[in-house]
């Protein structure tokens, strides 16, 4: 077998394994609406969205089972039928959200600013014109529970809508951005 075969025989079988491996510890999603804009695009002419075509992540299915979720992951997650129904969208859809608020803290919001145990949380991921102006009252996030808002708070239905998101029920966070082509990024 000529030196050229093999070698070939072997990149095919390390992007083989690659592939088994990525399937088995990682989820592939399409972000549909502007809820993370403009970290996440959704596809124009959707209203608020900014990309030609949407982002497509990846999502570790394996993370969480050796480390705790942490402040500002972006996460995605199922949400249960009642919540879902809230936002206008199908029951069984996976939202894509930053987690903000981690078990045992408290969350509150005024004029559109976030505060974490009554401190104010920078947010430099939030674009101008992105973040809305309202408020809402201390909610305490309980036991093994995390609260989540949308990068474009003024587009976002999440954690100010339908509460807090069990343990249980989160995918993962992203991992990459994997399409397009100008918006491959790790983590």
């Amino acid at each position: 077998m000529s030196r050229l075969l093999r070698f070939l025989l072997i990149v095919l079988s390390i992007v083989g394994v690659l592939l088994v491996l990525a399937a088995i510890t990682s989820k592939l999603y399409r972000i549909p609406s502007p809820s993370m804009e403009p970290t996440l695009h959704c596809a124009k002419p959707g209203a608020g969205c900014l990309g030609d075509d949407p982002d497509r992540i990846a999502v570790s299915k394996v993370v969480y089972k050796v480390r705790d979720p942490a402040r500002k992951d972006i996460v995605a997650y199922k949400l249960s039928a009642r919540a879902a129904e809230r936002c206008g969208a199908p029951v069984g859809s996976t939202f894509v959200h930053r987690i903000i608020g981690l078990p045992g803290e408290s969350v509150a919001i005024r004029s559109g600013v976030v505060f974490v145990d009554g401190r104010k949380l920078t947010e430099p991921y939030i674009a101008a014109g992105r973040r809305d102006r309202d408020s809402s009252p201390v909610r305490p996030i309980t036991k093994d529970a995390y609260y989540v808002l949308g990068d474009n708070r003024a587009r976002s239905c999440d954690s100010r809508v339908w509460g807090l998101v069990a343990r249980d029920r989160l995918i993962g966070p992203k991992i990459a951005t994997y399409w397009p082509w100008d918006r491959i990024s790790i983590r």
